[in-house]
């Protein structure tokens, strides 16, 4: 049985990624990308689904793990009545075929250790044909090939469609075992030096994260999360996924279960922002440029999401083998978003190249090209309904956050205009910025509530209209901002915020789908950015620090937080938590450096170093 969310470390080439429980079992691993089928599938079935796991036979979960320094790689350590035993797991940063390593090292005694191995191909439902020789158990089926090999002898046992392995590890003794994936009609591959293939990760992962010019108070969580965010990253094309996993549940039990294993542009302008922020400006390059290559083409086509490379065609289909995650059905390959019109993204995108341009990144020609053609399409088009930020499957809204965006699209649009002396349309956009401002304060308000809501002539309210302040839409004292705040306290549970109102009632939801599901881990963290505009940091900073209280042992955060069963809900490790989380560090560090914040300073390291503002 798959463990909790919060059980699970990931480990990663950056190209794809596996997750580790703390049973020592790999439950969840797509070779040899992100998006390929799964060859380890425990994660959303049964143990029959396919997993590795390597730990002291007869031993439950590790007494404790943690990331080797500001690394990927991960250490769990395991104490039995016999001795002692560390297991490694590592992927090296890719640089050919996917390799995954797991080394097993004595510490103290002598330990009696057990290897269990079940492949299973296309995201769990193909057994393969396997044979084990001497120095190698090969699995083969369709396309796919995965080899097992150790740098030392193992008695191995094939039976029952699943690969055993018993050895005994004692104090100074180690023992590396290798799994490498190959395309099956290609010739076995070469092992390689597994010593060197550690040092080398590590010298990777510490070089990376020594870049972060972050140096504020919550250092660690920062540097954690960008090393999570760069995890997540595809590097062949710079595109930055959601998360690794499709269909954990944001209901145990529910249909929220959605592949996350695609790259949204909602994340774009955040994502930018973090990496140029914390010192990494080939990683926010590359993203920029994996943006603009996805969206080229008509901008009535521009989609919510994009795969890996930019591909479009991500069709949904359930997977009816897999019977979910503690039950959780229907099991979701491909996302059905694609097809949804959300008109924010046109905004994201004006927003991550304003952004871009702020920062020193050059705009080409075809990009004002591209600025044009976007503002003319929304031009004619943002008054029309639409799915919105949370991607309703019920009737299209006027979503308030959409014409949020739409007005941030015109007015990015126009700054950057100006910035370039370019002025051919700055007429017709300022006339539109000012026309949706002033239909989204008179539609998207209610009196009665004090409060801007979710969506036209609704009484909802919805945690994205916290972004108005930072967005610019309206400046953080403004009494309808003020008024907003307080109302989205309504969508507090014991201090962390759901994303809009009714759904907490486990009722037919805004997204037509029924069932509750948890508090969402970036609303929180729009709510302390709120706080923090409005004059009041040393909430914020407790909103913060909540947050940051339910990372799991090793910093990770998945989508949501169940607050009645303390767990983890959603896909994990989630980009958007991760990059939420940087966001806010900048946000307070900024405003605990104002004078506003000396009361509150205090507390924490002061002062510390504020970087660039993007």
């Amino acid at each position: 049985m798959a463990g909790l969310i919060e059980d699970y470390a990931i480990i990663g080439d950056l190209e794809t990624a596996a997750l580790v429980g703390r049973d020592g079992s790999l439950d969840w691993l797509c070779l040899p990308r992100f998006d390929s089928p799964a060859c380890f599938a425990a994660l959303l079935g049964t143990p029959d689904n396919g997993y590795w796991r390597v730990s002291p036979a007869g031993a439950g979960t590790c007494n404790r793990r943690a990331y080797r320094g500001n690394s990927l790689v991960l250490d769990s350590f395991w104490e039995t009545v016999s001795g002692a035993v560390k297991v490694t797991d590592f992927m090296p940063p890719r640089t050919g075929t996917p390799c995954l390593l797991r080394r097993i090292e004595g510490l103290a005694g002598s330990v009696d250790m057990r290897g269990e191995l079940r492949l299973r191909f296309h995201h769990g439902r193909v057994v393969p044909w396997t044979r084990s020789a001497e120095t190698y158990t090969l699995a083969v089926a369709g396309p796919d090939s995965v080899w097992l090999g150790a740098d030392q002898r193992v008695r191995v046992q094939s039976s029952d469609n699943r690969t055993r392995f018993d050895f005994r590890v004692s104090a100074g003794e180690h023992l590396t075992l290798m799994l490498i994936w190959s395309p099956s009609h290609l010739p076995g591959p070469g092992w390689g030096d597994p010593h060197a293939a550690l040092a080398g990760t590590l010298d990777f992962w510490e070089d990376w994260a020594s870049q972060c010019r972050y140096r504020g108070p919550w250092r660690e969580a920062v540097v954690r999360s960008l090393i999570t965010l760069k995890a997540l990253t595809y590097a062949p094309t710079g595109g930055i996924v959601a998360a690794p996993t499709t269909s954990l549940p944001e209901c145990i039990g529910g249909e929220r279960n959605w592949d996350y294993r695609f790259c949204w542009l909602r994340d774009a302008t955040l994502a930018l922002s973090c990496l140029l922020r914390s010192g990494f400006q080939d990683e926010a390059e590359a993203w920029l440029n994996w943006l603009l290559r996805a969206i080229a083409g008509d901008p009535a086509d521009l989609q919510a999401l994009y795969g890996l490379a930019g591909q479009r065609r991500l069709q949904e289909s359930e997977a009816m083998w897999l019977p979910g995650y503690q039950g959780s059905q229907p099991v979701r390959f491909g996302n059905a978003a694609v097809n949804q019109l959300q008109l924010d993204v046109y905004g994201e995108v004006l927003d991550t190249l304003h952004l871009a341009l702020r920062a020193g990144i050059p705009i080409q020609h075809h990009m004002w090209s591209l600025v044009n053609s976007l503002m003319s399409y929304l031009g004619e088009h943002w008054r029309e309904p639409d799915e919105g930020l949370w991607e309703v499957r019920g009737p299209r809204r006027h979503f308030v956050h959409s014409k949020v965006m739409t007005w941030v699209a015109a007015d990015r649009a126009l700054r950057m205009a100006h910035m370039l002396g370019i002025n051919g349309s700055a007429q017709r956009w300022r006339a539109m910025r000012d026309e949706v401002h002033q239909e989204v304060c008179r539609e998207g308000w209610d009196d009665r509530q004090r409060s801007f809501v979710q969506s036209y002539g609704s009484r909802a309210l919805d945690a994205s209209t916290l972004l108005i302040p930072k967005l610019g839409f309206l400046p953080a004292h403004d009494e309808r901002v003020l008024g907003t705040v307080e109302a989205n306290r309504s969508l507090a549970e014991d201090g962390f915020l759901r994303r809009y109102a009714d759904i907490r009632h486990g009722v037919h939801g805004v997204d037509g789908l029924h069932g509750p599901e948890g508090t969402f881990v970036a609303c929180s963290l729009w709510f302390a950015d709120a706080l923090a505009a409005t004059g009041r940091p040393e909430e914020a900073c407790e909103t913060f620090e909540r947050v940051l209280d339910i990372r799991n042992d090793v910093g990770l955060l998945s989508e949501q937080w169940d607050p009645q069963r303390h767990r983890q809900l959603g896909n994990t490790p989630q980009a958007f938590s991760h990059i939420a989380l940087v966001d806010t560090a900048f946000q307070l560090g900024k405003s605990l450096n104002s004078p506003g914040g000396a009361s509150v300073r205090a507390r924490y390291l002061a002062p510390w170093e504020v970087t660039a503002e993007f």
